[in-house]
């Protein structure tokens, strides 16, 4: 047989536990492998949640959200449960007497947080529902906060509450609509309407980008377990 002679299987049979250990050793390393590196994701997480206390503060709402998943369907379909710890702004608006309030004056409460504007036709339709949501679950642990970003005629949306007789809302506003650009800075807002659900330590529960019938059985079983939750 000349040199250049395929090898025998003999030869075949006398590396097959070379390979094998060779491949255990990749196993081996990847596993390792692996397993560094969600140590390190988890110390990274930890570390992350130590360096800031706004985001420590906010973990229990993500727990809180991860419960609401199952209720997540139907009329509240689109809502996006918070994945990481997220601490609202601190928005400034003003009152129907036109006097500044801060969303931290909510602090110890769970708030449905909706901007909406006369010109936005999803908007106007969702206002009676919101209005039945605050009829339903409003009081010392729960409110809803619908603020008005028209910025033209300040008459307007009052004429609309008015003809729409939503009576239970309160009437804030900010016609120089900050407010939607930070959330719209904060990546949480991005049409109209946004509606943000906000535990009691100023805390993203969960967010929905466009109308829903909040009070319907869908929307009251998911902001009734987000109140109780948080």
């Amino acid at each position: 047989m000349s040199e250049h002679s395929a090898p025998t299987a003999d030869k075949f049979a006398a590396e097959k536990p070379a390979l094998r250990r060779i491949g255990r050793l990749r196993l081996i390393s990847g596993a390792a492998a692996l397993a560094v590196l969600a140590v390190l994701a988890g110390i990274y997480e930890i570390g992350g949640l130590r360096s800031n206390p706004a985001l420590a503060a906010c973990r229990p709402a993500v727990n809180a959200a991860s419960r609401l998943v199952p209720l997540v369907h139907g009329e509240v379909a689109a809502f996006i449960v918070a994945q990481k710890p997220f601490r609202v702004p601190d928005l400034t608006f003003k009152d129907a007497q036109g006097h500044e309030v801060r969303l931290a004056d909510w602090r110890g409460r769970t708030v449905l947080l909706n901007l909406w504007a006369t010109w936005c036709v999803p908007c106007r339709r969702e206002m009676p529902a919101l209005d039945a949501l605050q009829a339903k679950l409003g009081g010392p642990d729960f409110q809803v906060v619908a603020i008005n970003i028209d910025t033209r005629d300040p008459n307007k949306p009052l004429s609309f509450l008015k003809e729409e007789r939503i009576t239970h809302l309160a009437y804030y506003s900010d016609d120089s609509a900050h407010v939607f650009e930070d959330l719209k800075t904060a990546g949480k807002a991005f049409g109209m309407p946004t509606t943000l659900i906000i535990d009691r330590n100023g805390c993203e529960i969960g967010t929905m980008a466009g109308p829903a019938d909040w009070a319907s059985d869908d929307g009251v079983k998911l902001v009734s377990a987000a109140v109780s939750g948080s």
